[in-house]
């Protein structure tokens, strides 16, 4: 039953605590677009995109109307792309300016899936995508790009790894007159999720139906504002349990959502992802829960435990709540889209070192942090190849999406401005790793692989 404080106090939520659906993320298939001509696939990318979401938007709309619930974006998340550079050949920028102009007529905010999937080695569709990564997102606004190197079931593709380093650094230079926003919008994964709502890691798995509709549930500020109205004394069994029950609210208000989205579109309903993704905004911010937890500061010692207590409470409390949970499904911990995480990095409480430790309890990884605009491209594999090895050996999402500011060092800032927020270039260990990159080859695949 529904009672009158349930409803006040979801208002106050949307109020006051930043609640809000982040995202709702239509998943479609292009493997019935793929052709030897790459302008007739293109052409047969766009006709399915546009057909397929020209809906989204305005339903998206007529949701957040009925309900008043915010819903922040509508996304598109497609087939990995380098499958239709497999078949097609040709110039696979083409199919990232078809995708632009799609995400851009159906009036979405991002589409992803300009992706290839390279754990255990490469198609030559997916070297031509990956090689094509910095001028496809200096050319278009709208898309995102992934590339999953690793997996637990196959170990790491140290080949990919260092060819990212190389694509990080080139996207970065091409695009420094905005910001070095190429960057932000690609992610190099480990144990990639095929139903991931959230940008700029979502592309649509093939093992995904036809269509799908994922939602991105948020709520960072009201987590905080539930654990401030404890007392100091109150245990951390007591603080966990608070979490729970949040999570719990925050998530059926995404299943609603997902629902009535699903049959307003006529598209299959497929996950809710629990996590706890922050924005700029003062109060919603993951590192001031873990500050209301009792940390001076994140960054501090003690923030690695109290963000894994909440990433296991999060999910907890998100199970009971709907049997679709999936994606990601944890506690984001983006420098650049957090106040928290923004003021512990100015502060030098949160260095590069403790975001790796705070990686291995929660949902992705180093995610939204800007370098020196000078450092090596091997350091910068040397960092995606540390984290898709955390990932590997504890059989979960890692991620890296890092952005070498070009012509910056520590102590400035990059501004993106929106969701994507700031960020300070936080200093990085500047010893090679270059001889182990150069070696190549593939980290074979932990014994947590043999499972069966």
């Amino acid at each position: 039953m529904i009672n009158m404080h349930d409803i006040l106090e979801t208002i106050k939520m949307i109020q006051d605590e930043n609640l809000d659906i982040r995202t709702i993320t239509m998943g479609i298939s292009l493997l019935d677009c793929a052709d030897p001509d790459i302008d007739a696939s293109c052409e047969k990318v766009y006709e399915k995109i546009y057909s397929s979401a020209k809906d989204l938007v305005p339903v998206g709309e007529s949701i957040e109307k009925k309900y008043g619930i915010p819903i922040v974006n509508k996304r598109i998340s497609v087939t990995p792309i380098s499958m239709l550079v497999g078949a097609s050949k040709g110039d696979p920028v083409k199919y990232a300016k078809t995708l632009d102009r799609a995400a851009k007529d159906v009036g979405v905010n991002f589409i992803g899936g300009y992706s290839a999937l390279v754990h255990k080695g490469f198609s030559p569709g997916d070297l031509a995508l990956i090689e094509s990564i910095p001028e496809a997102l200096a050319c278009t606004e709208y898309v995102c790009s992934s590339v999953n190197v690793g997996s637990t079931k196959a170990g790491i593709n140290m080949d990919a790894v260092r060819m990212m380093g190389s694509v990080i650094k080139k996207s970065a230079e091409l695009t420094c007159d905005r910001q070095c926003i190429g960057p932000a919008k690609l992610v190099v994964f480990c144990n990639a999720p095929e139903d991931n709502p959230f940008m700029a890691g979502a592309f649509h798995g093939a093992g995904e139906p036809d269509k799908v509709i994922n939602v991105g549930v948020s709520g960072p500020g009201v987590v905080r504002s539930a654990i401030s109205k404890m007392s100091d004394s109150d245990d951390l069994n007591m603080v966990a349990d608070v979490i729970k029950k949040t999570a719990f609210k925050i998530t059926r208000m995404g299943q609603l959502v997902g629902s009535e989205a699903s049959q307003a579109l006529g598209v299959p309903f497929g996950i809710i992802d629990l996590s706890l993704a922050p924005t700029p905004a003062i109060g919603d911010s993951v590192a001031y829960i873990l500050e209301e937890i009792g940390l001076e500061q994140c960054g501090s010692y003690g923030t690695t435990a109290a963000l894994a207590m909440l990433n296991d409470a999060v999910k907890k409390g998100g199970v009971m709540a709907s049997g679709n949970v999936g994606g990601l499904s944890g506690a984001f911990i983006p420098v650049s889209e957090d106040a928290g995480m923004i003021a512990a990095a100015e502060s030098g409480a949160l260095s590069l070192e403790k975001l790796e430790a705070m990686t291995a309890v929660c949902s992705v990884g180093l995610d939204m942090i800007v370098i020196p605009g000078d450092t090596a491209e091997a350091v910068i594999s040397g960092i995606i190849a540390d984290e898709a090895a955390i990932g590997m050996v504890n059989s979960k999402t890692t991620a890296v999406r890092v952005i070498p500011a070009i012509g910056k060092g520590p102590g400035e800032e990059l501004d993106f401005g929106g969701l994507l927020g700031k960020g300070p270039v936080m200093s990085v260990n500047e010893k090679s790793p270059d001889k182990m990159i150069q070696r190549g080859g593939r980290i074979p695949a932990p014994m947590q692989s043999l499972k069966n």
